[in-house]
């Protein structure tokens, strides 16, 4: 009876490794495909020749990348933003999420203010307010449009005052005793304890400011403004054959919107794919404790 349990723990095993790797290359795949295409001639991504390999390989995509600074000019913007924002999103879901971690005991206004919290992240003033606004703070067209109205991340903030909740009152009121305030058990306790729900929404912050180009196109007017997702977005393939030089003219067989956009797709998505393996291990340890409420 040993020995068949045992096998059919292999069995079982086995086939949810089997089917857990057919969903990992499935994930991959679309990766891979874009690379494939991007490394492709026009022509044969145009006829979908595509499929696992590049067909015809060229890096005249990435060359024209290369040589185009606006590119890199929003790539900066974006830098910028990624900074700014994640960082602001950090303090404030911080400064915001340990209050409301108390009870009402402890604090009186909590359920008023988790449930103007809640509020908010169910209901929208609407697109023209939310632009109207930024207007009127005349935020239009610099960098602080991008990041100020979405500094407090309430989905965040509700991750880290359930995380916050689970940790033992036993080490707070310890600090407490020993004279430290409410600024020491936050920054010394609190936060040190929760590097794995902290990890998890400083990665959703920096993926969702990366990744964002519709706020960029409509509150910034100047293209040199940009950030790198708006900027792909709006970007096409422009060609002015009359001041091309030869060599311009005999790429322009091997480029095409197919193969440039594959291009600009994978450079987009390289820093995300960089960082993300420092901070899975906190990931899903930090969703299932920030998600759970005692």
């Amino acid at each position: 009876m040993m020995k068949s349990h045992s096998l059919s723990d292999k069995l079982a095993d086995g086939l949810i490794a089997l089917v857990l790797g057919g969903a990992a290359l499935l994930s991959l795949y679309p990766i891979w495909y874009t690379v494939a295409v991007s490394l492709s001639s026009s022509a044969a991504a145009a006829g979908g020749l595509v499929k696992l390999w590049p067909v015809q390989f060229t890096l005249q995509a990435y060359r024209t990348i290369m040589d185009d600074p606006a590119f890199f000019r929003a790539f900066g913007v974006s830098l910028q933003r990624v900074g700014l924002g994640a960082l602001i999103n950090f303090v404030l879901t911080v400064l915001m999420a340990y209050p409301l971690s108390k009870s009402a005991a402890q604090f009186s206004g909590r359920n008023v203010y988790m449930w103007f919290v809640v509020f908010t992240m169910l209901f929208s003033g609407g697109l023209i307010p939310w632009y109207l606004t930024i207007k009127e703070y005349e935020l239009l067209n610099t960098i602080w449009a991008l990041v100020l109205p979405g500094a407090v991340p309430v989905f965040n903030v509700i991750l880290t005052v359930n995380f916050f909740r689970s940790l033992p009152r036993e080490l707070e009121e310890a600090g407490y005793m020993d004279g430290a305030g409410p600024w020491y058990v936050l920054w010394n306790i609190f936060v040190p304890l929760s590097a794995p729900v902290l990890a998890t929404v400083t990665l959703f912050s920096i993926v969702g400011h990366w990744n964002s180009f519709f706020d960029g196109l409509i509150l910034i007017s100047n293209p040199e403004k940009y950030p790198l997702q708006t900027y792909v977005q709006q970007m096409v393939v422009r060609f002015s054959t009359e001041s091309m030089t030869p060599d311009q003219l005999k790429n322009l067989g091997e480029l095409s919107n197919r193969t440039l956009n594959a291009a600009k797709i994978f450079v987009t998505m390289l820093p995300v794919l960089l960082i993300y393996p420092f901070l899975q291990r906190f990931f899903i340890h930090g969703i299932m404790l920030g998600s759970v409420k005692e």
